[in-house]
């Protein structure tokens, strides 16, 4: 049977709309609104992401030209200011929620997290850092970051079962990385990987009270006192294994623990790794492979801000770049969905593109996904249903 519904279609069903209409009434985001709807706001900030459109004109444009084929979509061709005004105005708050609930559904039905592991320990693996987007200081004034720079970071706390994040805040680009870990919630028995600078002695201590781990990089000029010297396993790429105390006074007074530091040799790039970390009773292969896998959170930002519109904003305001940052992480959960029931084994870039070019096509989405250059029907049929009559 010939498909009823284009590819863009078929993602949107992932956004059931009794679901999203009940968090718009949660959020009164259609207060006063007259004509342009939520809905067709969101399909406008998807196409904006999956067709990599440049402005609000190129977005409307381009849903005009397949005007046909949004009655499927149940929207109207949306106007460009109405389109710019809702940006502004309607809370971004509502697609922040639309992308936490959609994360969560995939995850429990559509088994993403189902994937092979690579650690034998059940704790829940974690990576922790942040990505500054780089801003106009003259079109973004309030986005301070540097005298002539503006900028807003996003801080991710990436889960490693489906390398998706579990929590996201986006703030000025002047805000701490260090100062937000404590803004993220996480369980006892968490391991948290991340880069050197997150390195704070007071946020060891209170992670290690609540049994939360870490493994990060100890800075060069960490005085420290080595109170033992643990076996180093035999050809494997571990220099040292050691158990140090802090002995700078308020080193000591922030974080008394006893810490873990482990010497690992980088033989790509002929240097040497030291690490620090409160597991005490893991390997030291095993907290090297741990802060290895750290890199997964890099390779998130680099698919994000190289396949979705996160460098270019159609809209100047707060709330808009808000809105266009929630819908570029509601993107990127709908290709790393394609691309876990891809059968095809294409990159992730290879598959944005060729979405991209696809959007409206009329074909299965699963079918398209296994064979993408097969040909299209001519003309979809639609689905009509048939009363027998007695």
């Amino acid at each position: 049977m010939v498909q009823a519904m284009s590819l863009f279609n078929q993602l949107l069903q992932h956004f059931p709309r009794l679901e999203f209409a009940a968090l718009v009434k949660k959020h009164n985001a259609e207060r006063g609104a007259k004509g342009f709807s939520c809905r067709t706001q969101l399909v406008a900030m998807l196409f904006c992401q999956l067709a990599h459109a440049d402005s609000l004109r190129e977005i409307c444009n381009g849903l005009a030209c397949c005007v046909g084929k949004l009655i499927h979509l149940g929207i109207g061709v949306p106007n460009k200011s109405s389109l710019g005004y809702a940006n502004q105005h309607r809370p971004a708050k509502l697609y922040e929620e639309l992308f936490y609930s959609a994360l969560g559904r995939f995850r429990e039905e559509k088994g993403l997290g189902l994937r092979k592991q690579r650690f034998r320990f059940k704790n829940k693996l974690l990576s922790l850092d942040s990505t500054t987007i780089s801003l106009c200081r003259k079109m973004f004034p309030w986005a301070r970051f540097r005298r002539a720079k503006g900028g807003v970071k996003a801080h991710v706390l990436l889960d490693h079962d489906d390398y998706l994040p579990s929590y996201v805040l986006i703030t000025e680009g002047r805000r701490s990385d260090v100062k937000m870990a404590d803004a993220f919630p996480l369980n006892p028995g968490s391991i948290v990987a991340m880069d050197r600078g997150y390195n704070d002695y007071a946020l060891f201590g209170r992670w290690t009270a609540q049994e939360i781990y870490f493994v990060t990089r100890l800075k060069d000029n960490a005085a420290y006192q080595v109170t033992n010297q643990c076996a180093v396993p035999a050809n494997r790429n571990i220099r040292s294994d050691q158990l140090i105390r802090f002995t700078g006074e308020k080193a000591q007074k922030d974080c008394s623990c006893l810490l873990r530091r482990v010497a690992v040799w980088d033989a790509t790039n002929q240097r040497e790794i030291v690490l620090l970390t409160n597991l005490l009773e893991f390997g030291a292969t095993t907290i090297a492979a741990i802060y290895k896998d750290r890199w997964e959170i890099e390779l998130f930002f680099k698919a994000l801000k190289q396949n979705l519109k996160v460098k270019s904003f159609v809209g100047t305001s707060e709330n808009a770049l808000r809105i266009q940052i929630w819908t570029a992480l509601i993107g990127i959960l709908l290709l790393k969905w394609l691309h876990h029931l891809s059968k095809a084994k294409w990159s992730l870039s290879n598959l944005a593109s060729m979405l991209r070019l696809n959007l409206f096509t009329y074909r299965d989405l699963t079918a398209w996904l296994d064979n993408p250059f097969g040909t299209p029907p001519t003309f979809p049929e639609s689905q009509q249903l048939t009363f027998a009559l007695a």
